[in-house]
């Protein structure tokens, strides 16, 4: 880990927004006062797609993470905390940067749901047609 004691970054994706803070420590996440493991509970996929990049930066044993996240379902919540991580991670090192970007996990995942139309049930889903 480098010179800075404590760095912040702001995560999102769709409705759900995650601010981080990443300090150097004996690793761990702690999200909404919670341990990483109790919050996800079994969702053991979504897990390794939030400490892929404390993984790929061989950090997870050197930082300590602290996360508020407000907003979206448990999925969308894991993914801005993993951006927030990474976005954190960029900060601190330039090295870092190199190596989360051609992974695209500092790219925000713009994608969101597609607002409902009128006289249609869904988004773009039509009323079924009837002939007679």
């Amino acid at each position: 880990m480098a010179k800075a004691t404590t760095v912040y970054a702001t995560g999102k994706r769709k409705s759900a927004v995650a601010k981080v803070w990443v300090k150097s420590g004996k690793g761990g996440i702690n999200v909404n006062g919670i341990d990483l493991n109790t919050w996800l509970g079994g969702h053991e996929a979504i897990k390794l797609k939030v400490v892929q990049p404390l993984l790929l930066t061989k950090q997870e044993s050197l930082v300590e993470v602290k996360a508020n996240i407000v907003g979206g379902g448990y999925s969308a919540q894991a993914e801005a905390l993993r951006h927030g991580i990474a976005k954190a991670l960029a900060a601190i090192d330039a090295d870092f940067r190199a190596i989360l970007k051609p992974k695209g996990l500092l790219t925000r995942d713009s994608r969101v749901v597609e607002r409902k139309k009128f006289g249609r049930h869904k988004a773009r889903r039509s009323p079924q047609f009837s002939k007679r």
